[in-house]
C-alpha cells in the first residue's frame, strides 16, 4: 500500500513551544489516496534515530508500518466514548526501524498537549498557523481514516491484538524543514 510522506517544510514557533510542520500524503500503486492527505506535525530536529527518548523527530528515511496495541495507543479495539476528549485507548499506527527509538507512532492529537502531543511520534492534522492548535476531533478523524486505509489494504494484519508487521506498507519522512 500506499506510503504516507511527510514532508517537513517549517518550523511553528508559538511563544515556548514550538513543532516542526509539514505535509502528508497517502498512495496506493503510486496514486493520491483521496481523503489521506494534509498536515503534520512533530518535535523538533534535526532527526536522530540514535538516542532514545530525546524528544526529536526521527530521521529522514523509510519506516515499515505495523499495528500498534498498548495502553495508550491501539491500531484496533481504540476507545469509541468520546467523552472525555482523548480517553484512552487512542487510535494510532506504529513505525519500525526506527533505531533507538521506540514507540514512535502515527496518532492523534490529545488534550491537554494539543499544540503538538509527540516525544517524537507524527500527529496528523489540518492546515495551522504558527498560534494554533491541532483540534482534537480532527486529528483523530484522520489517523481513524488511515488505520481504516491500511485495514482494508491488509486485513491480515488487524486480525490479531498484537503488533503486527502490514505487509507493503510503509512511511517515508523527506527531509529537515528549510
Amino acid at each position: 500500500m500506499g506510503i504516507a510522506r511527510p514532508q517537513a517544510q517549517r518550523v511553528q514557533r508559538s511563544g515556548a513551544q514550538s513543532r516542526t510542520y509539514g505535509t502528508y500524503q497517502t498512495f496506493l500503486d503510486g496514486n493520491d489516496v483521496a481523503g489521506l492527505s494534509g498536515w503534520v506535525c512533530e518535535c523538533l530536529g534535526p532527526g536522530d534515530n540514535q538516542q532514545a527518548d530525546n524528544g526529536k523527530r526521527i530521521e529522514a528515511g523509510g519506516y515499515p508500518l505495523h499495528t500498534h496495541f498498548g495502553d495508550v495507543y491501539q491500531s484496533i479495539g481504540y476507545a469509541t466514548d468520546l467523552q472525555p476528549p482523548g480517553s484512552s485507548p487512542m487510535p494510532g499506527i506504529r513505525l519500525e526501524g526506527t533505531g533507538q527509538r521506540y514507540d514512535i507512532l502515527i496518532h492523534p492529537a490529545r488534550p491537554p498537549t494539543l499544540y503538538l502531543s509527540s516525544v517524537g511520534c507524527l500527529n496528523l492534522t489540518g492546515p495551522l498557523a504558527d498560534s494554533e492548535t491541532m483540534d482534537f476531533w480532527d486529528s483523530r478523524a484522520r489517523v481513524i481514516a488511515l488505520i481504516e486505509s491500511l485495514r482494508d489494504f491488509a486485513p491480515g494484519a488487524f486480525a490479531a491484538s498484537e503488533n503486527t508487521r502490514i505487509p507493503d506498507a510503509w512511511i517515508v519522512v523527506e527531509g529537515e524543514p528549510s
